[in-house]
């Protein structure tokens, strides 16, 4: 019995030591900078939802129902971002964000205590973080990443518009 623990002790110990290296086609050099843009991209992602919950939870006003409902979905749909990220990360051989710390360090989507949280801009600003990350990955012939912020880029998109619009005072047409 003591020999088992100790070889699994020992086997442990070993595992914990191995590099945590994917096997990928993309070569070391594309891993380190796939993996460092879309980490940017995941915290700027984490940052951003966490203030899109904070709107929704603080929300109210005669249109409370409705801005309540549009948060919480930008909010699932910006979450519903995080794993597929992450998991792309380590499909290209990279390791990605490992706490708050880390994503504090890495976001560059600004944190906003205030009351009123401009989640628009927000937005536009991850759209064009995405974009910027696509040229990265589209050069170095990551066509999976690249499909993935597409689609990442059209619902970001949608989220501005939305909030935009909501935001407009008058008739149907903004006037």
């Amino acid at each position: 019995m003591a020999k088992k623990d100790s070889d699994r002790i020992s086997d442990l110990k070993r595992r914990r030591g191995a590099p945590l290296v994917t096997p990928t086609d993309l070569g070391a050099e594309a891993s380190k900078d796939i993996a460092a843009g879309m980490n940017g991209i995941l915290a700027d992602v984490f940052a951003l939802y966490l203030k899109t919950k904070n709107f929704h939870w603080h929300m109210s006003g005669p249109h409370f129902r409705d801005y309540h409902l549009l948060l919480d979905e930008q909010s699932d749909q910006i979450y519903a971002m995080t794993d597929p990220i992450a998991e792309r990360i380590r499909k290209t051989g990279g390791t990605t964000l490992r706490s708050i710390g880390h994503i504090a360090r890495t976001q560059r989507i600004k944190d906003n205590d205030a009351e009123y949280v401009e989640l628009r801009e927000d937005n536009q600003t991850l759209a064009a973080r995405l974009r910027e990350v696509h040229d990265v990955v589209d050069e170095l012939r990551d066509i999976a990443t690249a499909s993935l912020i597409e689609n990442w880029i059209d619902e970001t998109e949608r989220r501005t518009w939305f909030l935009f619009e909501a935001s407009r005072r008058g008739d149907a047409t903004g006037h």
